[in-house]
């Protein structure tokens, strides 16, 4: 049998004028997953869009396309392409599971939720020529789930060749998030076997890996365990956790041990009222400060989310945020337009509010405002979110956030591993074009090798509000406008 699975560009990825490394980072493990369940014998295409041109002339029996909401458009025309042609077209992931009417319009067999558990089914009818339309995850589980195919990744294209994803899903339960409308109907946070994880990370050449999980410390007893038996494979890696999780006391040092040296922390706001509003608990009553300080203690780069456009902000929300994030010293920070997807808690509450301006799944790329924010205009809120780049990658607050360390040594690392991601964005672009950008993989194993534990010095654990040493919006603010 042909395969070809095909991971649909972002539009704007499809320029052939610029080419930006976020969309070089990680290879397409998803659809890596789900193709170690084909036969041996099977023929199977994986293209990632992002990083290469697609071959449209091919004639394969089966299409598989991995659908999120801002490549939507792009993996519906290229399903309809290949449907013309008479092959059989999947659709699935986050956008096919939130919206499936649309979906079904441009497939043959749609899959609502993670496939583990029905692609095996779904392959067996298949080659029974019993297909069903859809499929709809019940049992969640990684166990007895086959190894990534990553023979079908072509590795030189990615900065991070090198990721791995050991769970799926969270814990918890924010509005504005499309986890729960993907696992709906079952397990929302499940995790693989520590022994079948250790087995995948053992399998990766080099040193560097990058955790995707959505929280990688999520389940205690899993992580601890992770991390003992990573202790000893001399690698480096960076992962996403909570600031609820950092502030646990004994797992963010056994994850030091065992090589984090860089961590993605949603932080998302410094208003106590819109994380009440977004059901976003497990930030609330938390010590922001004292979580950067157990990180730099152990010597981790922090990699700061900040979410603007909540129902408590308004127009000085920007300059407080990246102020905060600078005088921190965190080295990178994303900065993102509040997105309420489809399926979510939070777009439910906005359609039901009438605030929802755009169904242009295009827009919907944290960048744009799509619906009417509270305290201010789409406009404002827009120009805001650029100006908290230009802020926060000025040279000038690179360097101040740099000065917040109490070495040379971790003053440089920042402002090399800073610079180097907004500053020299020219030369990735160059790299790109010259399918070298995984050159670049051995100096960040440097930088990220030269990170480490310092002498780890228990930080004060906060238990009541407010949530910073940053005073937030009073409630009468929300009453003047």
């Amino acid at each position: 049998m042909k395969v070809k699975m095909i991971l649909p560009a972002l539009t704007e990825a499809l320029s052939p004028f610029w080419r930006p490394i976020k969309y070089h980072l990680f290879p397409p493990l998803g659809l890596a997953t789900i193709a170690g369940f084909f036969e041996p014998d099977d023929e199977i295409d994986l293209q990632d869009e992002h990083v290469e041109v697609l071959n449209l002339n091919d004639q394969p029996d089966l299409v598989v396309i991995q659908v999120y909401i801002t490549s939507a458009y792009r993996a519906y025309k290229l399903a309809d392409h290949y449907r013309q042609k008479g092959a059989y077209v999947v659709l699935g992931g986050l956008h096919v599971t939130a919206l499936p009417q649309e979906a079904a319009a441009h497939a043959d067999t749609i899959f609502l939720g993670p496939a583990e558990d029905t692609w095996p089914q779904f392959l067996q009818d298949f080659r029974a020529g019993q297909p069903q339309p859809l499929y709809q995850s019940k049992i969640r589980s990684l166990v007895g789930v086959p190894p990534i195919r990553r023979d079908l990744i072509k590795r030189y294209n990615y900065l991070v060749p090198n990721s791995i994803v050991v769970s799926r899903g969270c814990p918890h339960h924010c509005d504005f998030c499309y986890k729960d409308a993907f696992y709906k109907g079952g397990k929302s946070f499940y995790t693989q076997p520590v022994d079948d994880a250790l087995a995948e990370i053992d399998r990766l050449p080099g040193k560097h890996l990058y955790f995707l999980d959505d929280h990688l410390f999520g389940h205690a007893t899993f992580a601890s365990e992770l991390f003992e038996g990573m202790k000893g494979m001399g690698r480096v890696w960076q992962a996403a956790a909570t600031v609820q999780s950092i502030l646990q006391p004994g797992l963010l040092e056994k994850a030091v041990a065992a090589g984090l040296r860089s961590l993605f922390v949603g932080f998302e706001t410094l208003n106590p009222h819109n994380l009440r509003e977004q059901h976003k608990y497990h930030n609330l009553n938390r010590d922001y400060n004292a979580a950067i300080q157990r990180l730099r203690d152990c010597g981790v780069m922090v990699n700061g989310s900040f979410v603007y456009g909540m129902d408590s902000d308004d127009a000085t929300v920007f300059d407080r945020t990246v102020e905060w994030a600078v005088t921190q010293g965190i080295e990178t920070a994303t900065f993102h337009i509040l997105t309420p997807y489809p399926g979510t808690l939070l777009y439910d509450r906005m359609v039901e509010q009438g605030r929802i301006t755009s169904d242009n799944w295009d827009l919907y790329d944290t960048r744009h405002a799509i619906y009417r924010p509270t305290l201010m205009s789409p406009e404002v809120l827009e120009e805001g979110y650029w100006q908290s780049y230009r802020e926060f990658y000025r040279w000038s607050a690179i360097f101040r956030g740099a000065w917040t360390k109490d070495n040379l040594a971790d003053r440089l690392r920042h402002l090399a591993y800073t610079g180097a991601w907004k500053k020299a964005e020219p030369i990735w672009d160059l790299l790109i074009r010259l399918k070298q950008v995984n050159q670049i993989l051995p100096s960040l194993e440097h930088v990220l090798t030269s990170f480490g534990h310092r002498g780890f010095k228990s930080a004060p654990v906060s238990t009541s509000e407010p949530v910073l040493r940053v005073q937030p919006e009073p409630l009468s603010a929300l009453h003047d406008r």
